[in-house]
């Protein structure tokens, strides 16, 4: 395939293996054969292995799905080590939005059956622990059955609309974040304490930047919450607010999920940034588990509010 305008067949598939035998051996060279603009499905099949790159989708090759060829998602591997204050070659110190190892911009992208991995262990190099798996930003975003492992800022939701069914998510601060209408369904959410030593040190899972203007944000529906964390040391999360900005007015509702005893009595950091979680959109809604609770600080919903939060509604499709 050549990278100029064009059309492919309704489905095209290609394969990728790090060892040969396949048509490229790296999954960006894959996807910068896909024509622009195309309008018919392209299926990258990627063959177990670990693949050291990082992958770009720009926004003017929708329609794209990577798919991992092996038996589980840890089979198929996309890793890459970077973290925001590192040091370009050319000098530029790296943000945090220009760390993520996979960055998503196009509509109706698919991931299914792979891993995607910032490798940063978060103290060498002198930066700032900020390391992203991934960058998403577009409309009908699909992940399933795919593992994302990072510490702090690992799964980037930054807009647009975005469904995780049966995935694995390992941080430790922020590290489900952005301002996507994301429904995160039947997912293990798995907090990590990357110093097991320090028996109070605790992170946060979600923190939601929704525009005050959008209904939705993130919805976790059946999903189960692990972690390694001592008890009551984890905060379901904490309202976002980039740049200091008034009109983030984070959504987020865990419903019906699975609640670890890392989890803390209080549920949601009190404050970020100068703002008050009180003041966003933070419910919960039947869940159980011994880190589940229900008081002033951790709002519930009603039955008929929790009817207005179905995986449709959020996602628009």
């Amino acid at each position: 395939m050549q990278n100029t305008q064009g059309e492919l067949p309704q489905i095209c598939h290609t394969y990728v293996a790090a060892d040969g035998g396949a048509d490229y051996t790296s999954v960006q060279a894959a996807i910068d054969a896909v024509p622009l603009h195309n309008s018919g499905d392209v299926i990258i099949h990627i063959r177990p292995g670990v693949y050291e790159e990082r992958i770009e989708v720009s926004g003017d090759k929708p329609w794209i799905t990577l798919a991992g060829e092996g038996d589980r998602p840890e089979d198929t591997i996309i890793s890459f080590a970077k973290y925001a204050g590192m040091t370009e070659e050319n000098g530029d110190i790296t943000t945090t939005f220009r760390t993520a190892t996979v960055n998503v911009y196009a509509n109706h992208f698919k991931a299914e059956n792979l891993s995607i991995v910032n490798s940063y262990d978060g103290v060498s190099g002198g930066g700032g622990r900020q390391a992203l798996a991934l960058y998403a930003s577009g409309e009908q975003i699909q992940f399933e059955n795919c593992v994302f492992r990072g510490l702090q800022d690992t799964v980037y939701a930054k807009d647009g609309s975005q469904l995780y069914h049966n995935c694995y998510i390992e941080g430790d601060v922020d590290f489900i974040f952005g301002g996507a209408r994301a429904v995160f369904e039947q997912c293990e959410i798995h907090s990590i304490n990357v110093n097991p030593e320090d028996t109070n040190r605790g992170g946060y899972i979600a923190a939601p930047s929704t525009p005050a203007a959008q209904k939705y944000g993130f919805l976790f529906d059946r999903c189960v919450m692990t972690g390694n964390n001592s008890d009551n040391t984890v905060f379901l999360g904490r309202p976002w607010h980039p740049g200091s900005d008034p009109m983030a007015l984070g959504n987020c509702v865990f419903m019906h999920c699975e609640l670890g005893s890392h989890i803390r009595e209080d549920g949601w950091k009190s404050h970020m940034g100068g703002f008050l979680s009180k003041n966003a959109r933070l419910y919960e809604f039947e869940n159980k588990g011994p880190g589940a609770a229900a008081h002033e600080n951790r709002r519930q919903l009603t039955p008929e509010q929790a009817q207005e939060y179905t995986k449709s509604r959020v996602l628009g499709w």
